[in-house]
Formats: structure tokens, C-alpha cells, sequence
């Protein structure tokens, strides 16, 4: 009776656990699959206006003939390029031209460029060097592009884009953060430039990723 009775007990107990483990299975299934749903069509929520640079900050030609630093002024700038870095204004500089302790780049050095776009396609709106990249997006003429981004801009990066502050942030952002133009790990597609400032067509492995993730 008892070897009888506890072989009962065994198999409703076998059969309970492999029905919560079923169970359990499917829900993390699906809702991994509603995560995933929900990150893709996440889009950039702000809390507060972003502040722009706007036209009247512009040097006028003569002016940019004719520079001098201001003692007052302060810069943020992008801190991390080994040979190049480029402030806040739009000026990018060898890093042995930013003034201590402004951080700002002197602007009195004939090399320092202002919102250059030297090594970018103004086709893709990518540039082969970050540096370069920043100071082009920089320009306040790039405003109607960079708000088309910020509208189309979906998935995990648009929690980071709603962080950004100014257009100073949004551009070191955005042409670091560039997904579209890589393929694999990291990897760049071949001859391509990296670092874009505009709108970028998702690589077509991607699109192959979001095809299986939508079906």
C-alpha cells in the first residue's frame, strides 16, 4: 500500500513541477519577446527643451580672420581624442592649442578650424574623424537635420539621446553612437566613414535582425 501510495505522490509531484516549469518557460518566452518588442519601438522622450546653438553665435567671416581668446570664457570640449579635440563653440584644435585653464581651444592659432567639415560626405553626413564630425554637426545650420534624427531615433539609444542636454551633447552623442554603420562587433563597413552626424541607413544584417525580431 505505502510503495503504492508514494509512487502516486512522486508522479503528481514530477507532473506539477514539469507543468510550473512549462509555464514559466513560455512566460519569460513571450515576454522577452514583448521586451524586445517594447525597445525597439521606444523613441526619445524629453523632459526639457534641448538648447540649440543658434546663428547669432556665429563668428562673422571677418571675424574668423581676425580672432582673439576671451580670458572669461569657458569651454567644455570632447576631452578624450589624443591629437584633436573640439570645443563647445565649434572650434577643433590640436590638443597642445587648448588653453588651461578655459578649456577652450585657441582660437588664435591659425590651424584651430571652426565648424569644419573636413573629412565628411555632406551625401552621408559621416565623417572619417570623430573630431571633425562634432564640429560639423555643431553648426547651427544642421539643427533641421539633427531634429529629423531625434524623431526617428528608436531602441535602447533613445533613452541616451533623451539625457543630452545641448546641441554640444547631442552632437558628441550622436556621432559616437552611429549603430547603422556597423555591421559586426564593432567592425565598420568597408569603405565607409565612421562617425555620422545625420540620418543613416541601417546595415543590412540589421535589417535582417529586425525582420526575424518583427515576425
Amino acid at each position: 500500500m505505502w510503495p503504492r501510495f508514494l509512487g502516486r505522490r512522486i508522479l503528481y509531484i514530477t507532473i506539477t513541477l514539469l507543468a510550473l516549469i512549462f509555464l514559466l518557460t513560455n512566460l519569460l518566452k513571450f515576454g522577452g519577446l514583448r521586451a524586445l518588442h517594447a525597445d525597439n519601438v521606444l523613441t526619445v522622450q524629453r523632459t526639457r527643451p534641448l538648447i540649440w546653438r543658434t546663428l547669432q553665435e556665429h563668428l562673422l567671416p571677418e571675424e574668423s580672420q581676425n580672432r582673439t581668446n576671451d580670458p572669461d570664457i569657458h569651454c567644455r570640449n570632447s576631452v578624450q581624442g589624443r591629437d584633436l579635440l573640439v570645443d563647445d563653440r565649434g572650434f577643433l584644435c590640436h590638443r597642445e592649442h587648448l588653453l588651461s585653464p578655459s578649456n577652450c581651444c585657441d582660437i588664435e592659432v591659425p590651424e584651430t578650424q571652426y565648424y569644419t567639415c573636413d573629412t565628411c560626405n555632406a551625401t552621408t553626413n559621416c565623417c572619417d574623424i570623430y573630431e571633425y564630425c562634432v564640429s560639423c554637426c555643431l553648426h547651427p545650420s544642421k539643427r533641421t537635420l539633427l531634429e529629423l534624427v531625434l524623431r526617428t531615433i528608436t531602441g535602447r539609444q533613445a533613452a541616451v539621446y533623451a539625457r543630452v542636454e545641448d546641441h554640444f551633447e547631442l552632437c558628441l552623442v550622436k556621432c559616437r553612437t552611429n549603430s547603422h554603420s556597423v555591421a559586426h562587433e564593432n567592425k565598420y563597413r568597408e569603405g565607409l566613414p565612421k562617425y555620422c552626424y545625420g540620418q543613416t541607413e541601417a546595415h543590412e544584417s540589421q535589417r535582417e535582425v529586425s525582420g526575424g525580431v518583427a515576425r
